[in-house]
């Protein structure tokens, strides 16, 4: 952990994208424009520990959903 790290004592919130793609943001700042807020708050290091726990598939939600129709094609082929 950096030395920045140990000293922000900031808080920061939760957001997500329509691909379902997580990051932190300033809990004090308006969001990003195209990102929501999921309801977690709190320091970084906790805001990231949740992100850790809930963001199990990196991969993009068109591409997972891509990805999902060309199996199922390829089964019933």
């Amino acid at each position: 952990m950096s030395w920045d790290d140990k000293e922000d004592t900031r808080i920061y919130k939760v957001v997500v994208n329509h691909e379902e793609q997580y990051s932190i943001w300033l809990a004090d700042k308006e969001n990003p424009l195209g990102w929501k807020d999921v309801g977690k708050s709190g320091l970084k290091a906790e805001c990231l520990e949740y992100i850790k726990e809930v963001w199990t598939d990196m991969r993009p939600l068109s591409l997972r959903k891509k990805m999902e129709e060309i199996a199922r094609q390829a089964q019933s082929s």
